[in-house]
């Protein structure tokens, strides 16, 4: 699926689902600086907009509510991710704005939230280092497990990549995303499913797509 058609899915799913002052906030809060993140940071790096919420609600520390820009969320990890405009209300802040904003981060550090913020220019004329960025948040995420094994460079990038997207993967994506020849992916899968770290997910003569083996622990 391309970007626009998966990015309008997503859009209407979650306006869907909402309501209130929730549907508002979804309505005019979320508008061209977050899709310019979806469509040159994530999707590039994951082809998916799952486990993403946009405009998501949370508890305020001052039992307000407060609404982060995107929130990913899995089991054990939550994710904030700001897109900052530099405009004239940035400029023209006062101090007791500036403060209230640093103690708003910091508590949701302290609520177990990781935060990411990117500025609007960052996303739009440097989407390559806001990908890294990603990457190595999410790399820290899947722990060190993979380090710890024999495994090739290639092959642990391969179990990385079907780790992220959190579902079965194609030779196709695989070649895509790490830049390698049919041969090379052919060949790495090859070994995974023998050492058991991937399963053939689906097809019979030729496999089309991979899961993760039981002896990689990866989130779920």
């Amino acid at each position: 699926m391309k970007f626009e058609e998966e990015y309008q899915t997503f859009l209407k799913a979650h306006l869907q689902s909402r309501s209130g002052e929730r549907l508002r906030r979804l309505q005019e809060g979320h508008n061209h600086a977050e899709k310019v993140f979806l469509k040159q940071v994530w999707w590039p790096l994951f082809y998916q907009l799952k486990y993403l919420h946009p405009e998501y609600e949370i508890e305020d520390y001052k039992d307000g509510k407060r609404y982060l820009d995107f929130a990913y969320i899995r089991p054990s990890m939550r994710i904030c991710f700001e897109i900052d405009g530099y405009g004239p209300h940035l400029k023209n802040i006062s101090r007791w704005q500036f403060s209230d904003n640093l103690e708003r981060q910091n508590q949701l550090v302290i609520d177990g939230w990781a935060v990411i913020r990117f500025s609007f220019d960052q996303v739009k004329e440097k989407p390559r280092r806001c990908q890294q960025v990603v990457q190595q948040l999410i790399g820290r995420w899947l722990g060190d497990d993979l380090d710890q094994t024999s495994l090739s460079f290639l092959e642990k990038e391969v179990l990385r990549l079907v780790i992220r997207k959190g579902e079965d993967i194609s030779p196709t994506e695989v070649e895509k995303y790490l830049k390698l020849s049919d041969k090379t992916v052919k060949k790495v899968l090859s070994q995974l499913v023998e050492k058991k770290m991937l399963i053939p997910a689906s097809g019979t003569i030729r496999t089309r797509s991979y899961r993760l083996g039981d002896q990689v622990k990866g989130p779920v």
